[in-house]
């Protein structure tokens, strides 16, 4: 039965022994690996890095098949654009355990010199190759990846010198895959965190980082924190003592500010003390204008979010979002962008009106969540997390997932920011609810329209046609608190 509980050193082993057949990589050995970590040099260590920053450090998204590409395009990320932390993002075929078909990508891009899988097969690559990608450039990299099941993902980077993990059993579950089981991913992921906890009492500190987005639309910020806050309980059990809580922007900056704020402070509240906690801003994860000149104005919005808010890391976008896969020089640019932003307005005493009326909103919102979780598992957050998602008492919305009620439908209000149309069963108290209910009725009366699923459908597209609300009818803009 599942259960909140750290797995024991032979059942880790057993584990290890078990997922080394799902592909055949070369032999590693853990003592091995710890020294290897140990003589990485500071600069390479993810956790200390980013704990040691004084301003908001910048890492793009990028992954290519090959590792001489790999380490190429890092260089370019790290030299051209700036960027404070890299990011390895995993292929597809690996993310789905389909080893034998990302070997195949893997020969077939170094036949032909095309990019013939959607990024780097580390688990292919192996130990040896992840060392060789950790040793090619000067900043630490972070597995980036989607994998419901991430144990031999996690097993191979370990061992191969990455120190930072993006990812979780709900975050890379229920927005992701339709047919897997929540409460087995759950136990996949306790071998990925205790493996981390592991190598951090070697002293080793392996950073993991919840993915705060979801599914990247419209997701209301207490839900998506929520989220993050349990993966980061279940990752604390199993030893890790670095955790990065992640929040992707939705477009108003009270609300943005105030959530990521909130992120922080509910953080620090429900993880131990001897937890360090820190925060990732997601750039605009939705879709983006096709003109790379408003392209550019989406990102310069969330570079002055970060700017207000100081979140410990920032993953950027690029003015080629629309197009897909952005070129290194396209996604260099975004970097830049965002940095130019960020130094500029950090030098600035900024003081936004309605950002502690909104936080207070978010951390009420959050505690509701959260307490319903706690309790429908008798405080074990494992099992309250399975428990929730079956009666819909967290939902995330457009998730395709079986696991996941999906009953939970966002729209923006009169200011933008997200509220929630239908709740579903969420587990809301209902004077949050009626904050809720209010604000998007407000926006229907100033747009002559019925508070409705096509403001929904509106909202989601309002972005990239180069608006951040959805409006139809009058123009007339709103304002004010929670």
């Amino acid at each position: 039965m599942l259960r909140d509980t750290r797995l024991s050193a032979e059942k880790l082993s057993r584990i290890d022994e078990r997922i080394r057949d799902d592909w055949s990589v070369e032999p590693f050995d853990f003592e091995e690996a710890v020294a290897y970590h140990d003589s990485l040099p500071d600069k390479k260590r993810f956790a200390k890095v980013l704990q040691r920053a004084d301003r908001p450090l910048l890492q793009p998204r990028a992954g290519v098949p090959r590792l001489d590409d790999q380490i190429a395009l890092l260089r370019h990320l790290e030299g051209a654009g700036g960027a404070d932390l890299l990011p390895t993002t995993i292929d597809s075929y690996t993310r789905d355990n389909e080893y034998e078909k990302a070997q195949q990508g893997l020969e077939n891009a170094r036949e032909s010199g095309d990019d013939t899988l959607n990024g780097f097969p580390a688990v292919n690559h192996g130990v040896e190759g992840c060392r060789k990608l950790i040793e090619g450039v000067d900043a630490p990299i972070e597995v980036r990846h989607g994998t419901p099941d991430a144990r031999l993902l996690a097993a191979v980077t370990f061992a191969g010198g990455f120190q930072s993990f993006e990812g979780g059993p709900i975050s890379y579950n229920i927005p992701y895959t339709k047919e897997r089981d929540l409460a087995q991913t759950i136990e996949h992921w306790q071998y990925v965190d205790r493996l981390a906890g592991a190598y951090t009492a070697r002293g080793v500190e392996i950073n993991r980082e919840p993915f705060g987005p979801l599914t990247g639309t419209l997701v209301p910020p207490c839900i998506a924190i929520a989220i993050g806050v349990v993966e980061g309980l279940l990752a604390v059990t199993q030893g890790v003592r670095s955790i990065t809580l992640g929040y992707g922007q939705v477009g108003n900056l009270v609300q943005d500010i105030a959530a990521l704020q909130a992120l922080r402070e509910l953080g620090e509240e429900y993880l131990p003390g001897d937890v360090t906690v820190t925060t990732v801003f997601h750039e605009w994860m939705g879709g983006f204008p096709p003109d790379e000149a408003r392209a550019n104005g989406v990102i310069a919005l969330g570079a002055a979010t970060a700017a207000i808010a100081n979140p410990d890391k920032v993953i950027t976008k690029s003015p080629q979002e629309f197009g897909g896969v952005p070129t290194k020089e396209a996604n260099a640019a975004g970097l830049r962008t965002t940095r130019q932003i960020l130094d500029m307005v950090c030098e600035q005493d900024i003081d936004v009106d309605g950002i502690e009326e909104e936080r207070e909103f978010i951390e009420d919102s959050v505690r509701s969540l959260l307490d319903t979780i706690l309790e429908l598992g008798d405080e074990d957050v494992a099992q309250g997390i399975v428990a929730a998602f079956e009666t819909g008492t967290i939902d995330v919305p457009f998730a395709p997932s079986d696991s996941a009620k999906s009953a939970v439908l966002p729209a923006r209000d009169d200011d933008g920011r997200v509220r929630i149309l239908e709740f579903g069963d969420l587990a809301l108290e209902p004077e949050l609810k009626s904050v809720h209910t209010n604000r998007l009725d407000r926006r229907a009366r100033a747009e002559n329209r019925t508070t409705s699923f096509q403001m929904v459908a509106d909202d989601v597209d309002a972005i990239s046609d180069g608006r951040l609300i959805g409006r139809r009818g009058s123009s007339q803009s709103g304002g004010g608190g929670a």
